[in-house]
């Protein structure tokens, strides 16, 4: 039997309940996790496809069930190593995600992953890229 992938990406509750507040307002939803532009390194959310996801994006995973999240390949680099768990804070960001009218602001918390996490991680090679999701 072989040990199951710790998950690269996570949301607390209190972040899947506002997810899915904002779904039921706007539709299916993605993430980018930001690189510095525009409200520092926060995750943004934006309606499904709003975001172009290119070459340059790596899918961590999903949130929510199916909500995609996504990080630039040079900032993937840099968090390779962390698992990392989307949060809601009060607050508004930017104004470019779509919590921002709800006074809540979306946040990145992380831990970095163990000796033997990193092994697994690092035998099933790297997650996907935008030109290879269908």
């Amino acid at each position: 039997m072989t040990n199951p992938l710790p998950p690269r990406i996570l949301a607390t509750d209190a972040a899947l309940a506002l997810i899915a507040q904002l779904t039921d307002r706007h539709g299916p939803l993605m993430f980018h996790q930001s690189g510095g532009c525009c409200d520092g390194s926060a995750p943004m959310c934006f309606p499904r496809g709003e975001f172009k996801v290119g070459a340059q994006d790596v899918l961590l995973g999903h949130v929510g069930g199916e909500v995609p999240v996504w990080i630039g390949a040079a900032q993937f680099e840099y968090w390779r190593h962390t698992q990392m768990t989307i949060d809601i804070v009060p607050g508004r960001g930017a104004g470019m995600s779509l919590e921002s009218p709800e006074g809540m602001r979306f946040i990145v918390r992380s831990r970095i992953f163990t000796d033997d996490e990193n092994a697994l991680l690092e035998a099933a090679g790297d997650p996907p890229r935008g030109n290879a999701i269908a």
